[in-house]
C-alpha cells in the first residue's frame, strides 16, 4: 500500500461499519485473501485455456473458494457487477479509466500493469488493488474478495508517531 501506508505502519479498523452499509470504491480495507494469495505466483481460482488469466491479458476473474487466515490491506477499486480491466496500472471500471489516483505509484511496464480483457466482478465480491501497482500482489493475481472476508475499513494510522493521521 505504499506510498499511502509504510511497511510496519499500524492502522485502526472499523469492524462495524459494513454491518450497516456497503463497502465503497476507494475504501482501504483489511480482509482475508484467498488461500494462495501469499504464494509466488499467487493462485487464481480459474485458469483460462490452461493458463493463468494474467498470461492471457486479464485480471483473475474468481478467487479460490477457501479464505486464508492472514490479514491483507488494500484499496477497493471495483464492486459487485462492475466490469474491470487494467490500463497503465489504473482500473478501467465499466469502460471508464480511473485516472484521479494521485496516491498511486506508477505501475511501469510489467504484464499486470495492462490487462485489457475485461472481467465481471461477481455478486457480493470486491476487487482489491494496492497503491504500489507495480509491486502489489492483489486481486489482479488472486481474484475478487467475497464481502464476508472483509474485516473492516481502515480509517486512521496510530504508529509510528510521525505518521499518525486520519484517511
Amino acid at each position: 500500500m505504499e506510498p499511502t501506508l509504510d511497511v510496519g505502519q499500524r492502522v485502526l479498523v472499523n469492524r462495524f461499519q459494513y454491518h450497516f452499509g456497503e463497502p465503497g470504491i476507494g475504501d482501504i480495507v483489511v480482509f482475508h485473501p484467498p488461500i494462495g494469495a501469499d504464494q509466488q505466483p499467487a493462485r487464481c481460482g480459474r485458469r483460462i485455456q490452461g493458463r493463468e488469466p494474467i498470461d492471457v491479458g486479464m485480471p483473475c476473474p474468481q478467487p479460490i473458494t477457501a479464505q486464508s487466515s492472514q490479514n491483507f490491506i488494500k484499496r477497493i477499486v471495483a464492486g459487485p457487477g462492475d466490469t474491470l480491466s487494467v490500463r497503465n496500472g489504473h482500473p478501467v471500471i465499466n469502460g471508464r479509466e480511473v485516472t484521479d489516483e494521485s496516491f498511486v505509484k506508477p505501475c511501469g511496464t510489467l504484464p499486470a500493469c495492462n490487462l485489457p480483457k475485461q472481467i465481471k466482478v461477481p455478486a457480493d465480491h470486491y476487487f482489491m488493488m494496492g497503491d504500489n501497482r507495480g509491486e502489489s500482489d492483489d486481486s489482479r493475481f488472486w481474484g475478487p474478495v467475497p464481502r464476508d472476508w472483509i474485516i473492516g475499513k481502515a480509517f486512521a494510522t496510530y504508529w509510528p508517531p510521525d505518521r499518525v493521521g486520519i484517511f
